[in-house]
C-alpha cells in the first residue's frame, strides 16, 4: 500500500468511482439480479447524487490512478457505510483496510458510535473482511431487488 492517497472524492470523480465499482463487482455479475448490479455500480446521475450527499472516499495507489473507493453517511445518528470497491489489483493489498479505517474515523468525527454496512452473500471475502474488523451480523436481512442484503454492524 505504498504510495496510497486516501482522500475526499469530488464532483470531478466521477468517471473514476463509476469505473472503480465497475470493475470491482463485474466478477459478480453472474451472482446478481439485474436491478441489484446496476443499483451497486450505479450509473451517472446516482454518483453524483452519492458525491454530492454522501462523503465518498478514495484510495489513490499512485496519486491520480483510483484503487478503491467508500461512502459513508449519518442516519439519525447512526453512521452508514455503503460502495465499498476496491479494483481487483489492489485485492489484498491493504486499500480496502486503509479505505475501512478512513470511513469510520469520518464516521466517528461526525459523532456517530455504531456504524452498519450491507453485503450480499456472494461476497463472501467482503463478509470476512468485515468481521476481521469488527463487524458482526445484525440479524437484519433485507431484500434487495431480489437478492437478501446482510446487515453488519459495528460499535465505535
Amino acid at each position: 500500500m505504498s504510495g496510497t492517497v486516501i482522500r475526499r472524492a469530488g464532483a470531478a470523480d466521477a468517471a473514476g468511482v463509476l469505473a472503480c465499482l465497475a470493475a470491482a463487482f463485474q466478477p459478480y455479475r453472474g451472482a446478481y439480479t439485474e436491478a441489484a448490479f446496476r443499483d451497486t455500480v450505479l450509473d451517472p446521475e446516482s454518483v453524483r447524487r452519492r458525491l454530492a450527499e454522501w462523503c465518498v472516499l478514495l484510495a489513490e495507489s499512485p496519486p491520480g490512478a483510483i484503487a478503491g473507493t467508500v461512502g459513508g453517511a449519518v442516519h439519525g445518528g447512526e453512521g452508514h457505510i455503503r460502495g465499498m470497491a476496491v479494483r481487483p489489483e489492489f485485492a489484498g493489498s491493504g486499500v480496502a483496510q486503509a479505505l475501512l479505517h478512513a470511513i469510520e474515523e469520518e464516521l466517528r468525527n461526525r459523532g456517530c458510535t455504531r456504524i452498519t454496512l450491507d453485503t450480499t452473500e456472494p461476497l463472501l471475502r467482503a463478509m470476512r473482511f468485515y468481521e476481521r474488523n469488527g463487524y458482526q451480523r445484525s440479524g437484519v436481512v433485507r431484500d434487495f431487488f431480489g437478492m437478501p442484503l446482510i446487515e453488519y454492524a459495528k460499535s465505535l
